[in-house]
């Protein structure tokens, strides 16, 4: 068992400041610090993640937004056709040092858990051409869809008060109903992301 804090977030409350400063305005969202802006849409300009993992308890958690758009291959891409499912939502960018060191634990998991009823979804953000996500995903062995989304639109439409990704790399477990049950605001080794995801596919 990983040594983390845990903050139980009930619904419709409002959690600790320093977990739900959402980003007003352009995404400026990271915790890749040290990245450059570059041809891939990275700047300094950004706020680092806190390395929190959040749980909320089973029937206290707050749904998340139906995320709809395109895929970074172009195809349409909606969080609710994994309705009943356990997915795994990773917000990334391929400028970003520790999206690329997390990438092979979560290409890993998501193997490993997809006769389990789990599906990984990412989404891509600040990556000005789609062409520079997939090469990530070829280099990477990612095989799961990400949503394409340069401007940090679709993470705007987490609601502040519940449990919003606020840095780069955030991953959200979100349960068979819906509901976000973990928010990681950090990068995942491969061992604690099979700490925060074993128990929301054990629940019935």
């Amino acid at each position: 068992m990983i040594a983390r804090r845990a903050v139980r977030v009930r619904p419709g409350s409002r959690a600790p400041r320093a977990l739900v400063c959402a980003a007003a305005g352009m995404l400026a969202l990271s915790a890749c610090s040290g990245e450059s802006a570059g041809s891939s849409g990275g700047d300094s300009n950004i706020v680092e993640g806190t390395g929190m993992v959040t749980t909320v308890p089973q029937g206290e958690r707050t749904r998340a937004p139906d995320l709809t758009g395109e895929s970074t291959h172009g195809d349409p891409l909606a969080l609710a056709d994994y309705r009943g499912q356990v997915v795994v939502l990773n917000v990334w960018g391929s400028w970003c040092a520790p999206c690329r060191a997390e990438a092979p634990n979560l290409a890993t998991v998501a193997a490993d858990t997809e006769d389990r009823g789990v599906q990984f979804i990412g989404i891509n953000t600040r990556d000005l051409e789609a062409a520079n996500a997939l090469a990530f995903d070829r280099t990477y062995g990612i095989e799961y869809p990400s949503f394409f989304d340069p401007k940090g639109n679709l993470i705007l439409e987490f609601p502040r008060n519940t449990l919003p990704p606020q840095g780069i790399p955030s991953t959200l477990v979100i349960d068979r109903d819906g509901g976000i049950a973990v928010r990681a605001l950090k990068a995942l080794t491969e061992e604690e992301l099979r700490d925060i995801l074993e128990p929301v596919i054990a629940e019935g």
